[in-house]
């Protein structure tokens, strides 16, 4: 049973883990490394992730720099970047690209806090999976005799305060995320 509600907790966690990693990606007012994790830059004919070959930092709450370490990557890191969904105008010096990060309309910040709902909401969804998935096995385990009656009802009341607590976490972090996006 001990296994059961360890390799529940774990999913549990990797679900939260999961959902706080989405919120990184979700643009706010504020400039952050995450929302560019996911480009990739076609880089002599392969598909390169951004920061694998440069380095990016964010000088100032407004401001992305990104530093390729191949003069030649230039054009195809700007490239990336205006084809991503993220409605960002990168500025080539010639030793830096500078990337601006416009304040956030009304419209986009109510726009974004539905999404963070959605990917909170598919987080519960996983948790709640997870719940059922061990109250599962616990019945097998009663089943085949390895638990009995009462000691899987304890079981599945852990299983439940488990989930009860990841999905008051993803609450919370969801709250958390609100506040930054609506923040002017």
């Amino acid at each position: 049973m001990d296994s059961v509600l360890k390799d529940c907790r774990n999913k549990m966690e990797k679900a939260v883990s999961s959902l706080e990693k989405e919120f990184s990606k979700l643009r706010t007012g504020r400039a952050s490394t995450g929302i560019l994790e996911d480009i990739a830059v076609d880089y002599y004919g392969t598909m390169t992730p951004l920061n694998q070959l440069a380095s990016i930092s964010v000088p100032d709450s407004r401001t992305i720099t990104i530093q390729p370490w191949d003069r030649n990557a230039f054009g195809s890191v700007e490239k990336a970047i205006m084809k991503s969904d993220l409605g960002l105008n990168p500025v080539n010096d010639g030793k830096i690209i500078r990337i601006s990060i416009p304040p956030l309309t009304e419209e986009r910040r109510k726009e974004l806090a539905k999404l963070a709902k959605r990917y909170t909401e598919d987080a519960k969804v996983a948790i709640r999976n997870i719940r059922r998935d061990a109250n599962e096995s616990l019945k097998k385990m009663k089943n085949s005799k390895e638990l009995t009656e009462d000691e899987m009802h304890k079981g599945q009341d852990e299983v439940q305060k488990l989930t009860d607590s990841f999905v008051e976490k993803t609450d919370q972090v969801l709250e958390t995320k609100e506040k930054e996006i609506m923040e002017i």
